[in-house]
C-alpha cells in the first residue's frame, strides 16, 4: 500500500498557514487539475481528489488539529478518495463558485430600471465654394435621426404603464449557464441584456422609445475652413434608448474648386495677364478679390513673368491662432493674337532699334517677338 503524503505537502503550504492561505492554494490547484480542464487524464483526476482531501481536513479546525497530532490515522473515515466527483463539488462549491462564478454574481446585480444608452454618432457631408470657405458662410440642411418618444416621454410604454422586471433573468439582464462547477454568464435573450421588458408598448414607438423624424439644422462654418475639415454638432446624433444621451453629428466639409482663385495652406493664389508694356513699364492695376473687395497692385518697371506680387493680411483666416495668410498674384503676360496695321509696324520699328528683326530666330527677344507678330 503506497504511503499518504502529509496534507500540508498537497497543498504546497507551511504547517503554521491560516485558513485563507490554505484556501489560495486549494483554489491554485483545483484550477489546475479540474477533470473539465484535462478529460481523460487520470494522474490529473488524482490529483484533483488529492487536493480536495487535504483541503477537506484542513479546512476544518477539528480534523486539522487531530491531524496535526495523529497523522492520516486521525483522519481515517473522512478522506476525499472515496467521495466521486459530484460529492467534492457540492462539499467545496462555494470554493468553485467564488473562483469562477464570483464575477457572474457581482454583475447580476437586479437593476432598478431601464438602463439609458447615449445614441450613435452621425455623420454628413456638405459642399461649399472657395469664396464661402474664405468669408465663412451659413447653411442648412437635413438630417434623419432617432429622437426621444413623446408620447410615452422615452420609456417605451403606454400611459400609465411602466417597464416590468423580466422572468427568465429577474430584472438582471443576464443568465447563468453552469457547466461542471463553471459558471458563465450570458445576456438574457428575452430582454436582450435591459433587464425589464414592455408588455403594453407605446403606439407611436413601438416600445422602442424613440421615432425617426426629419429635422432641418443651421451650421456655421467659419472663414478659413479648409478641404475634409470635419465639425461637430454637439447633441444631433441619433437620441438614446430609454432617454438615454443624443449622440452627436459630424459634419465633413468639401470645397469646390474656384475657376480664378486656389488655396495653398492659408494663402490665395491668383494669375494675373499684363500686356508687355505694363510688364516693361511698370503701372498700377486694380483687382477685385474672391470676395468682391478692390485691391490696388503696383506693378514694378521691367517685372518679369512669373513674379510672385503679394498682398499681405488679405489671405485665408487661420482657424487656429490669430491672423490670416497673404493674396499672392503671380504674373503672366497677355500676348494678343490679332494686330492691326497701325500696331504692327510700331513693333516693327521697335524691334529694329533693339537691333533684332521678325525674321530673326536666335530665340532671344527676337523671337518672342516674332510669337508677339504671328
Amino acid at each position: 500500500m503506497a504511503t499518504k503524503r502529509d496534507y500540508y505537502e498537497i497543498l504546497g503550504v507551511g504547517r503554521s498557514a491560516d485558513t485563507e492561505e490554505i484556501k489560495k492554494a486549494y483554489r491554485k490547484l483545483a484550477l489546475k487539475y479540474h477533470p473539465d480542464r484535462n478529460q481523460g487524464n487520470k494522474e490529473a483526476e488524482a490529483k484533483f481528489r488529492e487536493a480536495s482531501e487535504a483541503y477537506e481536513v484542513l479546512s476544518d479546525a477539528s480534523k486539522r488539529k487531530a491531524f496535526d497530532q495523529f497523522g492520516h490515522q486521525a483522519t481515517q473515515g473522512h478522506g476525499g478518495h472515496g467521495q466521486n466527483m459530484e460529492d467534492i463539488f457540492e462539499n467545496f462549491g462555494d470554493i468553485f463558485e467564488n473562483l469562477f462564478g464570483g464575477q457572474q454574481q457581482q454583475r447580476r446585480a437586479k437593476k432598478s430600471g431601464p438602463t439609458p444608452q447615449r445614441g450613435h454618432d452621425l455623420s454628413q457631408t456638405i459642399e461649399i465654394s472657395l469664396k464661402e470657405s474664405y468669408v465663412g458662410c451659413s447653411k442648412e440642411i437635413k438630417i434623419y435621426h432617432f429622437e426621444h418618444c413623446t408620447s410615452c416621454k422615452g420609456n417605451g410604454c403606454k400611459d400609465g404603464a411602466k417597464p416590468t422586471a423580466c422572468s427568465p433573468c429577474q430584472g438582471t439582464g443576464s443568465v447563468l449557464m453552469r457547466q461542471g462547477f463553471f459558471t458563465l454568464s450570458q445576456i438574457c435573450s428575452s430582454c436582450h441584456g435591459q433587464g425589464f421588458t414592455i408588455t403594453h408598448p407605446c403606439s407611436t414607438c413601438r416600445g422602442q422609445t424613440r421615432v425617426q423624424k426629419h429635422e432641418k439644422i443651421a451650421i456655421t462654418i467659419p472663414a478659413g475652413i479648409y478641404q475634409n475639415a470635419e465639425l461637430r454638432i454637439v447633441g444631433k446624433g441619433d437620441s438614446g434608448i430609454f432617454n438615454g444621451e443624443y449622440g452627436d453629428l459630424y459634419v465633413t466639409v468639401q470645397v469646390t474648386h474656384d475657376k480664378t482663385f486656389v488655396r495653398k495652406e492659408y494663402d490665395l493664389v491668383t494669375t494675373l495677364a499684363l500686356t508687355y508694356p505694363q510688364l516693361v513699364l511698370g503701372s498700377h492695376i486694380e483687382i477685385e478679390l474672391i470676395d468682391g473687395s478692390k485691391e490696388t497692385l503696383k506693378i514694378p518697371k521691367g517685372c518679369p513673368v512669373g513674379k510672385e506680387l503679394v498682398i499681405e493680411g488679405k489671405g485665408f483666416a487661420k482657424l487656429r491662432g490669430s491672423g490670416r495668410g497673404n493674396c499672392i498674384i503671380i504674373t503672366t503676360c497677355d500676348i494678343p493674337t490679332k494686330l492691326n496695321e497701325e500696331t504692327k509696324t510700331a513693333l516693327l520699328n521697335y524691334a529694329e532699334k533693339l537691333g533684332t528683326t521678325k525674321s530673326d530666330t536666335s530665340g532671344g527677344i527676337s523671337g518672342f517677338f516674332k510669337k508677339f507678330l504671328g
